[in-house]
């Protein structure tokens, strides 16, 4: 069976709705040289009018891309840097999400906002480093982060696909992650609908994104003294609540492990999701970045600073 990576996956989804969907177009900077390799051989394929250069302003393409999609096209917008969130956090929040809302559904604005290489890159440093899905899925706009190639892939075109605007967050170190695929079975991914990514008895640790390869590393290396559920939301905003309810009330323990900060982070609201619909026989534990964390430049203080494997397995020892 071919082997598929997470990039390549991005690359094909956008192909293929390319191919599928005249309205589709891909605009961004730097995006015909293929700066991120995400556009990789598009525009010799498309053309001008459909894989387009902008200049560096990402609050006025940002707008450029509501109003196209206003008119009927579906836009796909790269972000060289999950940073650039921040300029246009008013475009996306307050304008593109929200005049499906004040229009009673008469206007639809399906545009796509793609982030390859979100969270942290060795030596991005402080600016260049932030995970903001939980930013996004608080003002209710439709927030994704693949874990594997085959949901890279599904999750994007059913993201291309919507008729609401959709954050697409593909994390730097889940682009290199490869699995073994059949290409004829690659197919889109509902939002909303996270799975079981391995079955287990005794706590769920729930994981996003390049989490999860690391959620379930450490779940194998406990195999034999505790059995744990990794469960995948892939979904931010829609989460699914009823997956999530399920795996839980099944162990009764609860351990999430999330790339943002602490403080009304993704993990705060599963917390907050399972208080409401499961008894706990243990205290649930939350494994993120610290509050208010500023990644460092300096490799060793920006690793510190990120969750992953280490406190994982603390926090699931500590529960046992």
């Amino acid at each position: 069976m071919p082997k598929l990576s997470y990039l390549k996956a991005l690359n094909r989804a956008l192909s293929d709705e390319l191919e599928r969907d005249s309205a589709v177009f891909v605009l961004g900077e730097d995006i015909r040289a293929a700066a991120s390799n995400v556009t990789a051989g598009l525009h010799a394929r498309f053309g001008d009018d459909r894989v387009l250069d902008t200049p560096l302003s990402e609050q006025a393409f940002t707008n450029f891309a509501t109003g196209a999609a206003l008119m009927g096209m579906r836009p796909v917008i790269e972000f060289q840097i999950p940073s650039l969130l921040f300029l246009v956090f008013e475009q996306i929040a307050n304008q593109a999400h929200k005049f499906s809302l004040m229009t009673g559904g008469q206007c639809k604005v399906p545009v796509t906002y793609v982030v390859p290489g979100s969270g942290s890159r060795t030596g991005w440093a402080g600016q260049h480093s932030d995970h903001p899905y939980s930013l996004f899925a608080h003002v209710g706009v439709k927030t994704v982060v693949p874990a594997t190639p085959a949901d890279a892939y599904g999750l994007l075109v059913t993201a291309i696909r919507d008729d609401d605007p959709v954050v697409f967050f593909a994390p730097a170190p889940a682009l290199g992650v490869r699995e073994d695929v059949d290409f004829a079975a690659l197919a889109p991914v509902p939002l909303g609908v996270g799975r079981v990514a391995r079955a287990g008895d005794d706590v769920t640790v729930v994981a996003l994104g390049h989490l999860l390869h690391d959620a379930l590393a450490v779940a194998d290396e406990l195999a034999g003294r505790i059995s744990v559920e990794v469960f995948d939301p892939r979904t931010v905003y829609p989460l699914d609540v009823a997956g999530l309810v399920a795996s839980v009330q099944k162990t009764g323990r609860l351990v999430v492990i999330d790339d943002s900060n602490r403080t009304s982070g993704f993990a705060a609201e599963v917390l907050a999701v399972v208080a409401e619909n499961c008894t706990l026989t243990a205290p649930p534990h939350r494994v993120t970045r610290p509050n208010g964390a500023v990644l460092p430049f300096a490799l060793a203080l920006d690793r510190a600073v990120q969750p992953g494997r280490d406190q994982l397995l603390a926090a699931l020892l500590e529960m046992s």
